[in-house]
């Protein structure tokens, strides 16, 4: 079963960083394409940025410069290193999975079969 545990999220000033975390549990890591998501409250859930099993990357317009993902295959872990944090980035953020080595459209959740429960984080101004 496939299982995946967000952690990372708080509270921090605008210009601060914060790094998430998201853990996976019960398939073959590197064979999967994964996303981090965000969603505010009213609004739809987005894509942040993706990496696919060649770690190739994908951003953004509104993160570009400021967010980095990465995995750590050895540790079954993916990361989304966050500085120069904004209010506009306020959210619960999402880290997805899906078993495909493509994906046309990588920061549609549309693209994602498992997700996580979310971490939330705070940008105050």
């Amino acid at each position: 079963q496939v299982q995946l545990v967000e952690s990372g999220g708080g509270s921090v000033q605008a210009g601060g960083s914060l790094r998430l975390s998201c853990a996976v549990f019960g398939y073959t890591y590197s064979a999967y394409n994964m996303g981090w998501f965000r969603q505010a409250a009213g609004k739809e859930r987005e894509g942040v940025a993706a990496i696919d099993p060649y770690a190739i990357t994908t951003y953004a317009d509104s993160v570009k410069g400021r967010f980095t993902i990465s995995q750590d295959n050895a540790k079954n872990t993916l990361y989304l290193e966050m500085n120069d944090l904004k209010p506009d980035d306020t959210a619960m953020y999402y880290c997805a999975a899906i078993q495909e080595r493509w994906l046309q459209r990588p920061l549609s959740f549309a693209e994602y079969a498992y997700w996580g429960q979310g971490t939330q984080v705070t940008v105050s101004s």
